[in-house]
């Protein structure tokens, strides 16, 4: 699935309550689609090295979170694939926080 993530925490910045949080990646939400918080479904963006305000990409994998009542969409590139490995290591900043398990997308090419 395709969607437009809008990047309100680019790559390089800092949570805006947790100052210590640093994004090593693009982080932001899907406009349109609720998450389980009651606000716009939050997105991981991978394989984009350079800070962003909006991406378009495919959906690869969705991290439930066991211990949290939203889950977290990652959003990549629609050329690139990665591994649960690779995924992991890219929102293990954030993710070291929860229990988690990542279910990953059969890719639509």
């Amino acid at each position: 699935m395709q969607v437009t993530v809008t990047i309100d925490r680019p790559m390089g910045s800092f949570h805006p309550q947790h100052k210590n949080l640093y994004y090593p990646i693009n982080y932001g939400y899907i406009e349109g689609i609720m998450g389980g918080d009651g606000e716009y479904q939050d997105a991981y963006v991978i394989g984009i090295d350079t800070p962003l305000s909006h991406f378009t990409g495919e959906v690869i994998a969705i991290i439930h979170r066991l211990n949290d009542n939203e889950d977290k969409w990652v959003v990549a590139p629609t050329s690139k694939t990665y591994t649960k490995k690779e995924i992991e290591h890219y929102v293990y900043f954030q993710e070291q926080f929860f229990e988690y398990e990542i279910e990953m997308m059969i890719p639509h090419f």
